[in-house]
């Protein structure tokens, strides 16, 4: 086990270096290849009515002139040593693992990343402990009462969830809940506020989100069980006078939850790496919303730092995932 996860670690860093070369292509590479200058770059850094000399200025300050080669390396160099900025009056150092520079606010990205991420950590977990307890539950229930009236109706429910987007359900909650009943409260007192108050202003965001998984787990679970409990091997634990109980979690619900197991690491993985449309419809101050506003401030320091995070957040949670596989399931640790 300590090899494979030794292992896994390796592969997880290559990977990383893997997204980190595409994503620097992507925004740098790409662009000159559709015959972009340095100078066309720069351009999106200064004020419209920027001369041309200005802008030539900001591209060598910026050092979109120097070849690519060599701003990759200095991203990669930041990363692993840090590095100085010396755009100003003084130099500013980075600290390792450096991002970079926003070229917008000129702050470090990585501390900007790191102030909103536990707005997304708590967005994301409370989120998927809903929606796991429901989404399974539910799809459990489902499949011992097949073609009952709860098998229908929290079907029906189900595709409902799948079906209606979140920034749909989010804006009817909040006409709802906070602007007509006032139950919730807004999210500006979410900065500074105590424990009640904060869980107070991410319920909304908690069921909204957990309502659009839910509804898949619930259906995965649902099939699952199905299949699972027409094996043999559960006609052989009921035959040896086990109780139903022990029967549907033991050996029934056990080997359903590898597929949700799967499922769910890369659900989980995405959301840390930033619920795009629940923190825009709520207004939260994560990273879904930070790189929300990079995009649309062509921030490209900022996008890459989010897609690196995201990215780390992705292959940590499939790592998780996969030695939990030896947990859940015992075929998997004879293997």
């Amino acid at each position: 086990m300590v090899t494979y996860i030794i292992r896994r670690l390796i592969a997880a860093v290559m990977l990383l270096f893997v997204v980190s070369i595409a994503t620097f292509a992507i925004f740098f590479l790409v662009p000159r290849m559709a015959g972009m200058s340095s100078d066309d770059l720069a351009s999106r850094y200064v004020g419209k009515a920027a001369n041309a000399q200005v802008i030539h200025d900001t591209a060598i300050r910026l050092g979109f002139n120097d070849p690519l080669v060599v701003q990759y390396g200095r991203f990669v160099k930041g990363i692993f040593t840090g590095i100085d900025r010396n755009y100003g009056p003084g130099v500013e150092h980075c600290p390792a693992p450096c991002l970079g520079f926003s070229y917008v606010n000129q702050n470090p990205v990585l501390p900007d990343l790191l102030d909103r991420l536990p707005t997304t950590l708590g967005l994301a977990l409370g989120a998927a402990v809903i929606w796991v307890l429901f989404g399974v539950a539910t799809g459990v229930l489902s499949a011992l009462r097949r073609g009952s009236f709860f098998d229908r109706f929290s079907m029906g429910i189900a595709l409902a969830g799948v079906s209606l987007p979140i920034f749909f359900t989010g804006i009817v909650s909040l006409a709802i809940f906070r602007d007509q009943l006032g139950l919730v409260p807004d999210v500006s007192e979410l900065e500074g506020a105590d424990p009640v108050t904060w869980m107070g202003v991410m319920l909304m965001p908690w069921i909204t989100l957990a309502f659009l998984y839910a509804a898949g787990y619930a259906r995965l679970t649902r099939a699952g069980m199905l299949e699972t409990m027409s094996e043999d091997y559960i006609r052989t634990a009921r035959a040896k006078g086990l109780n139903e109980r022990t029967v549907v979690i033991k050996h029934g619900l056990r080997a359903t939850l590898t597929p949700v197991l799967t499922m769910f690491g890369l659900d989980l993985g995405l959301l840390l790496g930033g619920a795009v449309l629940t923190e825009s419809t709520f207004s939260l101050p994560g990273i879904g919303k930070y790189a929300v506003d990079a995009i649309n401030n062509n921030d490209l320091p900022q996008v890459m730092g989010v897609t690196l995070v995201a990215a780390t957040f992705i292959i940590l949670a499939n790592l998780v995932v996969d030695l939990l596989y030896a947990v859940v399931d015992p075929r998997v640790r004879l293997a």
